[in-house]
């Protein structure tokens, strides 16, 4: 038995955010985020269901799932598996965004409803701290007085869940250990809830055509290519700065992990269209790139 890596853009979205996800997400949602007052949720809306098939050339490496609870707050949920500059920001600026366009003109501003942004990523954030997750929300910084709740940020980290199957106490521990492992499970565990074993059905390779396993092997080669270039570059800008300078070799860096990235998508078959979509290089640069190699 095997199941999908819901750590990738495709089987993320269908586990979270397809028309039978209500329940998965409402679980999952329950025991990850401490909602005012203890509340639970009671009912949500998945905005924007995702819909098989998935569009092919997917830019970005991070896919996201709208909720929309029953006292209307917007829960927005992605899964990022590639640390980039700037992505602190990014989070921040789409918290704000869906923040913002709840409005129009001439509506009053006691009409925003909250927005919570969770962002599981596969990497560490926050060197400084051993906390799986972290929650950040406007206070005063000496007497810590909240000034609003009304945007609320939460980060999972997953390289710092440690916990082994029979070490799952929580439904939290539960959920965070699904997301991390399900690609390298080979049966449904005992010790896990409903909701989890409904997931890994979703999940389950069996239950999917030939079109959507080549979809879903396209993307974890494409990613794992990603994070190797990036290693790479890294490696060689640094060595490469120590002789011609730290901003030489940080440019020599972006260019050598650019190369490798367009070279590695070519070599298992992508198109150059694909390859610019994916992403985000212009079609131009693409075929240079593969032309001069």
């Amino acid at each position: 038995m095997k199941f999908l890596d819901v750590k990738t853009d495709y089987a993320f979205k269908k586990v979270f955010g397809s028309s039978q996800s209500h329940d998965i997400l409402k679980s999952f949602l329950n025991a990850v985020i401490r909602f005012n007052d203890d509340l639970k949720i009671k009912s949500l809306e998945i905005v924007d269901p995702y819909n098989i098939p998935m569009i092919k050339g997917m830019k970005d490496s991070f896919v996201d799932v709208k909720a929309k609870l029953e006292d209307d707050s917007l829960v927005v949920i992605e899964m990022q598996v590639l640390n980039h500059q700037g992505f602190e920001k990014r989070v921040l600026y789409n918290a704000a965004k869906n923040y913002s366009v709840q409005l129009n003109q001439s509506d009053d501003y006691h009409l925003l409803n909250p927005v919570i942004a969770l962002s599981i990523v596969d990497f560490n954030m926050f060197e400084e701290s051993d906390k799986v997750i972290s929650n950040f929300k406007l206070i005063e910084k000496d007497e810590f007085i909240h000034y609003s709740d009304d945007i609320e940020l939460i980060f999972i980290e997953l390289p710092k869940f440690n916990k082994e199957l029979e070490e799952l106490v929580t439904l939290q521990d539960k959920w965070v250990y699904f997301i991390k492992n399900a690609g390298k499970l080979d049966f449904v565990p005992n010790n896990i809830d409903k909701e989890i074993k409904t997931a890994l059905g979703i999940a389950n390779e069996a239950n999917l055509t030939n079109e959507e396993l080549e979809l879903q092997r396209k993307r974890k080669e494409f990613i794992y290519i990603q994070k190797s270039s990036i290693e790479l570059a890294k490696e060689k800008g640094h060595e490469e700065g120590l002789q011609k300078g730290k901003e030489e070799g940080i440019e020599l860096g972006e260019a050598n992990m650019q190369k490798n990235i367009v070279l590695n998508a070519h070599k298992i078959g992508m198109t150059e269209q694909e390859i610019s979509n994916i992403t985000g290089i212009s079609e131009a640069i693409v075929l240079k790139i593969i032309d001069q190699n």
